[in-house]
């Protein structure tokens, strides 16, 4: 008997349990389960707190304004699977450059993002400095953005040669090279409350 024919709900499924992809993509997708799967195992991922979230939501909203304006492709958050050899993320933001727009499914990005940012969590600290690092690597994620508000610190990688290379933060601004012309003060991340989302567009060029 399968992991979906016992019907099992999110409260019964735990870290660790095994599943089939097929089986995976099913039941998250039935219960809106905030989860991974990883080389045959669910993942289950912890609520995100209120930086976590404040961050993810501010990151997104600017990037994916700034993408439509200047028609560079599409940003999303949490909600979209990507789905990379034995394993199924669901990054915090992910944009998909316009030109791969054929990777984007119904309810799944098939294959590598250009730009993936994921913000660490208090039980996410391995599992996003290092096997995701290197998952995203080895799946061709083009540039990787690591933020962890506990310790206010961020770091910025491109696919060079198929390893990543740490991007240069330069007086104190990064710029993405996925997202052309798309840049942050990487201070602002850690500013108590963020600054306003509306000033911020006006000062990278969105308005």
């Amino acid at each position: 008997m399968t992991i979906i024919d016992r019907d099992l709900t999110a409260g019964e499924v735990r870290t660790g349990t095994r599943m089939t992809e097929e089986e995976f993509e099913r039941w998250a997708l039935r219960e809106r389960a905030r989860a991974e799967w990883v080389n045959g195992e669910v993942q289950i991922m912890s609520p995100a707190n209120i930086d976590h979230w404040d961050i993810g939501v501010w990151l997104t909203t600017l990037m994916r304004l700034f993408a439509d304006k200047y028609e560079l492709g599409k940003v999303g958050n949490a909600e979209l699977l990507v789905r990379l050899e034995n394993r199924r993320s669901l990054p915090d933001v992910v944009f998909v450059a316009k030109a791969h727009l054929s990777r984007l499914k119904r309810t799944y990005l098939e294959g590598p993002a250009d730009l993936i940012v994921e913000i660490v969590s208090p039980d996410s600290q391995s599992r996003d400095w290092r096997e995701k690092y290197l998952a995203y690597e080895m799946g061709g994620v083009s540039e990787y953005w690591i933020i962890d508000p506990a310790s206010s610190t961020a770091e910025f990688y491109h696919l060079e040669n198929g390893r990543y290379a740490r991007m240069p933060v330069t007086d104190g601004v990064i710029r993405s090279i996925e997202v052309p012309g798309f840049w942050i003060n990487v201070d602002w991340l850690w500013d108590q409350p963020l600054r306003s989302g509306y000033e911020i567009a006006k000062t990278i060029g969105i308005i």
